[in-house]
């Protein structure tokens, strides 16, 4: 019997180096951003009991850490700070304290590791007493506008400390913009924006929430964060935050979301970055964990995919030991 092949495409895949020369898409340390989770003291590191591997550090231990990442290659980090709930009010008036571990933590780093690029997070649920990522009037309505003036004063104190690039997580309306305009105003035009575009009301946030204490005091985070199932909307949120001045847009979370950061990636004129959430680490640390799977290669795995799906970077707690398995 005569077989007639006309294409053989296993002909690309027989052997490691001809496939390294066809490969389509490719993940380096460089594409890592380390997110970081800050405590006041020092010495001090709790484990999040529901991220394994992840604890939160105090100043002295978040400057080590960023000092170990930055040897590995990893460019940037972004950084949140779990608060004592004495610290939190309505209007997260410690957000702009230049004295506030949050400001003190960027300086830290600064100086030592001054080739680091640092990101910060705006929004208030870290600082909120609400636990809302907006202002919470008396009737329990989160007010989009009151809410733009906190995160543009968050912003330019964190900018003094030394942040980089801003990261507005908030989902309010307009935020982009305004958050620019203060920057500018206040001699900041130097300092990007990378907007947290397209971030969905996703159940994959417990473990975040669980190390920073932050979940909402009431309600849910369903009237700004975006409905799970819409694609199209999310690219009209990209393409407003880059009309109004986004250096970066992200899409968050990630692994649920390939299809969004597929889209997104097809009309954004700025980089796209991907939040691969602490749900999603939490999965996959345990079933590696439990032996279920070949956790190395499923992380490395996961991580292609989201370059595969169009992300020009990856926020992901993975990202340390991501880096020192590329760096072997």
């Amino acid at each position: 019997m005569t077989i007639t092949i006309t294409s053989r495409p296993r002909r690309n895949r027989v052997s490691d180096s001809i496939r390294s020369l066809v490969r389509e898409n490719s993940l380096q340390v460089t594409d890592l951003i380390m997110p970081l989770f800050i405590i006041e003291g020092n010495n001090i590191r709790q484990p999040v009991e529901s991220m394994p591997g992840i604890s939160r550090l105090s100043l002295d231990l978040i400057v080590k850490e960023c000092q170990t990442l930055h040897q590995l290659g990893v460019p940037a980090v972004v950084l949140f700070p779990a608060l004592d709930d004495a610290q939190k009010d309505t209007r997260a008036s410690e957000s702009v304290n230049a004295n506030g571990l949050y400001q003190r933590t960027i300086a830290a780093i600064k100086t030592a590791v001054p080739e680091m690029t640092i990101m910060t997070d705006v929004a208030m649920d870290p600082y909120s007493s609400d636990g809302h990522d907006g202002y919470v009037t008396e009737n329990g309505v989160i007010d989009n506008d009151i809410t733009l003036q906190i995160l543009a004063e968050m912003s330019v104190s964190q900018a003094r400390a030394g942040a980089d690039v801003i990261a507005p997580s908030d989902m309010m309306d307009g935020r982009v913009g305004y958050i620019r305009e203060a920057l500018d105003a206040a001699g900041f035009t130097h300092v990007g924006i990378l907007a947290y575009s397209a971030k969905f009301a996703s159940a994959f946030y417990g473990p975040f929430r669980d190390a920073l204490e932050s979940a909402p005091k009431y309600g849910d985070k369903k009237t700004y964060q975006m409905d799970p199932a819409n694609v199209k909307e999310a690219i009209r949120e990209t393409l407003l935050d880059i009309d109004e001045g986004a250096d970066m847009v992200m899409v968050k979370p990630g692994l649920p979301y390939l299809d969004v950061i597929r889209a997104v990636s097809e009309v954004s004129e700025v980089p796209v970055a991907v939040y691969n959430v602490s749900g999603e680490y939490a999965m996959i640390k345990a079933a590696g964990m439990k032996g279920w799977i070949d956790y190395q290669k499923v992380v490395l795995e996961t991580l292609l995919g989201f370059k595969r799906a169009g992300a020009n970077m990856i926020l992901t707690y993975h990202a340390k030991e991501a880096a020192e398995w590329l760096n072997e």
